[in-house]
């Protein structure tokens, strides 16, 4: 049986004008959105840990997927997946050291979190956010690195976790 993910449709991309990114952005509500930049907002409602996490993600999306980036360094030129997983879960206080993806599978608490779920397998990860989906795999148009997507993929094999109380 396959599942899917599909990311909330509150997610949706805000058409703010480019350049109209001034600080640390959030919108309203419960729901992280989306720019057409690739720049993800957080929402108001979220905890602080939950921004911080989204804003440090917004400073990697121009980054290139690279096998073990993030791995030796949170700060580096490319990011795998569980290096891009691992440097969301470090800025949003939950993590100290980058860890690979078949240990994120024992990561945290089981089921899905109220602000981050981490779905981890061996070999690959990736991550919910507020309503994006986190995941240096883009399903329809094949680019690679840590992006933030609307559309969410299948959960087969993944098992979710989430840092204590987010």
């Amino acid at each position: 049986m396959r599942f899917l993910i599909f990311v909330s449709q509150c997610a949706l991309i805000c058409f703010l004008p480019f350049g109209a990114l001034a600080g640390d952005p959030t919108v309203p509500g419960n729901v992280a959105r989306l720019d057409r930049s690739g720049i993800a907002y957080a929402p108001e409602n979220a905890p602080q840990a939950v921004k911080n996490a989204i804003w440090a993600i917004n400073t990697l999306r121009n980054k290139p997927y690279r096998f073990g980036g993030g791995h030796g360094t949170f700060h580096d030129a490319g990011y795998d997946c569980s290096g891009t997983i691992s440097f969301l879960l470090h800025h949003a206080a939950c993590l100290d050291n980058p860890t690979p993806s078949s240990a994120l599978c024992g990561y945290g608490d089981p089921g899905p979190g109220r602000w981050i779920t981490v779905y981890a397998k061996r070999g690959h990860v990736f991550a919910v956010v507020a309503g994006l989906r986190l995941d240096t795999t883009d399903m329809s148009h094949g680019r690679q690195g840590p992006r933030w997507h609307l559309a969410g993929r299948s959960l087969e094999n993944f098992q979710a976790r989430h840092p204590r109380g987010l």
